[in-house]
């Protein structure tokens, strides 16, 4: 039996129907975003293994409606999923695989679908996305859309309560730095689309404006501003390290890997400083290699 089926097997999934399902989102994660997916692979408990991709399909799916394609679209596309989304949580029954692999991982785990619910309600903030004016409206992004997308996965690997919302504030905390950091780092692509993710008034008090990023000039307060947005970003990301005392064991090593990860992207980041504008950086392979290496013994160390 291959290592995945023994991952369906182990997460309670039997049925031949759903194991195909699953295994479809399988592909779909190991299409778009491969690294990640050897990540999970790698790190996580085969009993959880199957329900983190398909939760990673399923945000995968409503990013790319409400990001890609004709905008006069976008809103009737996620709206039309939505309702068969909640149609397919209020009856229990659907016809589409990525929706049933939803069902069965909610069966798994009931408390999931508090998580759910409030992705749902609120990631077509996404489709209003334009920019931000301020830090402020940076931070109602991450707490109406940011946040609830992260916790589709987090929440999978996290504890089984968080009575006093400490996980929750944790997740936070790294996704305002894995934010911040995305979109400094894809600051170039932003810029292109018209909507930078760093507020206005950031850009304005170092004296960078939209106009000048847009024709490809790096102004003299750009190598600052990529500093600015690093540093900050370095630090919520330092701090999310605490989130590995808030989780089971078993985990651990995949947060951590994670955490780390971020932290050699935005090394690399600030290596390019101006010359972000060029194109987003990556972290060095060597160092993620060797995090992932780390990472999987203690992994081992954990079963």
């Amino acid at each position: 039996m291959s290592t995945w089926n023994q991952s369906l097997t182990a997460a309670g999934i039997r049925e031949p129907e759903l194991r195909r399902d699953y295994s479809t989102q399988r592909g779909v994660v190991r299409r778009y975003r491969r690294s990640a997916y050897l990540a999970c692979r790698m790190l996580l408990p085969p009993s959880v293994l199957p329900h983190v991709l398909a939760a990673t399909a399923l945000m995968h799916h409503g990013d790319d409606l409400m990001d890609t394609g004709p905008k006069p679209q976008r809103a009737p596309a996620w709206a039309a999923w939505e309702q068969r989304v909640r149609a397919a949580l209020e009856t229990g029954t659907t016809d589409e695989p990525l929706i049933r692999t939803l069902l069965h991982t909610l069966s798994a785990h009931p408390r999931h679908r508090e998580v759910v619910d409030s992705y749902l309600a609120t990631a077509g903030a996404e489709l209003e996305f334009a920019g931000f004016a301020t830090e402020t409206d940076y931070q109602a992004y991450l707490d109406a859309y940011s946040l609830p997308a992260f916790l589709m996965v987090a929440a999978l690997i996290g504890p089984e309560s968080d009575p006093d919302g400490a996980f929750r504030a944790g997740c936070r905390t790294f996704i305002d730095g894995s934010q911040r950091l995305d979109f400094v780092n894809d600051l170039a692509e932003d810029i292109r689309e018209g909507h930078p993710g760093i507020p206005a008034e950031t850009l304005k008090h170092f004296s960078v404006t939209e106009e000048e990023l847009a024709a490809g000039h790096a102004s003299p307060g750009l190598g600052s501003l990529v500093e600015h947005e690093v540093e900050a970003a370095r630090s919520d990301l330092r701090s999310a390290r605490e989130l590995l005392g808030l989780i089971p064991p078993a985990g651990r090593p995949m947060v951590s890997a994670l955490i780390e990860i971020e932290l050699l992207t935005a090394e690399a980041v600030l290596a390019r400083g101006a010359g972000i504008l060029r194109g987003s950086a990556s972290p060095s392979l060597p160092g993620t290699l060797k995090v992932l290496r780390d990472a999987r013994r203690g992994a081992r160390a954990a079963r």
